[in-house]
């Protein structure tokens, strides 16, 4: 698959999404999750949060694709995550994963573990956290890392790069790596896109909500293509945001806009560089 044909099916994910409103329920980080819901909307999906294992399961059920979010654990999460994923895994459904905080407690590394045996078909995370992920499944990857701080990243993409395309072949999907310029790929081709803004890092949840919008992205298309579609778009958003923007609250609701405003063409056609491993 060359560049054009890539960048024609993103833009052919984005369209179909504004037409088809797909519905990708979430189980997501409370602290953000008024921003991933919002995000998806705007991106064109339709959102519904959920937290009980029953509800889980029947979200992953009606779900065009299903988000994990792995910022705030509950003592039920125990059930309710690896009841969802197995669900997922059977219906032969996609799902996204964020393993947010990856190596704080030990219920988050049992249940990160646990999903190995019903993989997403992506993962969004930030370096750390992808390296994290790959050594913790025990895939192969020659990279080092001192592990995520809390929920911040001490690695760059580049240092990911190894780790995310062995879990990209291992899952049979797609992993993307949030950094200064984001990487995404299927474990032979490395898309790396760029865009996106300072005040990213300003605000709760642009994160989160990246892998919310892949969910959206997912119940329409393949995963590398909705992961790489919703990369492009918050690239685009954020780029446009900031250039109306002052500060953080204010880039915050002009992103909101700016996802809402977005065409397909101009999501597909957003800078981004192309190489095959």
């Amino acid at each position: 698959m060359n560049e054009t044909d890539i960048r024609k099916k993103i833009a052919e994910a984005a369209k179909k999404v504004r037409e088809t409103k797909p519905l990708a329920p979430s189980i997501t980080n409370t602290v953000t999750v008024n921003f991933v819901a919002n995000a998806q909307i705007a991106s064109g999906g339709s959102a519904a949060m959920v937290y009980l294992p029953d509800e889980g399961a029947c979200v992953a059920t009606i779900g065009g694709a299903v988000y994990i979010n792995m910022g705030t654990l509950f003592p039920f999460y125990a059930e309710t995550l690896p009841r969802t994923a197995r669900t997922l895994h059977e219906l032969k459904k996609n799902w996204v994963l964020d393993p947010v905080g990856i190596g704080i407690g030990s219920l988050r590394s049992e249940l990160i573990r646990g999903f190995k045996q019903y993989p997403p078909t992506i993962i969004r995370g930030n370096a750390s956290e992808i390296i994290a992920v790959a050594k913790l499944w025990g895939i192969e990857t020659d990279a080092s890392s001192k592990g995520p701080s809390g929920v911040d990243s001490v690695d760059d993409v580049e240092s990911a790069e190894k780790a995310a395309m062995a879990l990209a072949r291992f899952i049979g999907g797609a992993v993307a790596v949030s950094g200064k310029t984001d990487l995404v790929t299927d474990g032979k081709i490395c898309a790396y896109s760029e865009g996106g803004s300072h005040f990213m890092e300003k605000i709760t949840g642009a994160g989160c909500s990246l892998g919310g919008v892949c969910a959206v992205f997912a119940s329409v298309a393949d995963p590398f293509t909705a992961a790489l579609s919703a990369t492009q778009l918050y690239n685009l958003a954020g780029k446009r945001a900031e250039a109306k923007s002052q500060a953080p609250a204010s880039f915050q609701m002009n992103f909101i806009d700016e996802l809402y405003l977005a065409r397909p063409e101009d999501i597909g056609a957003n800078p981004c560089r192309f190489e095959e491993k």
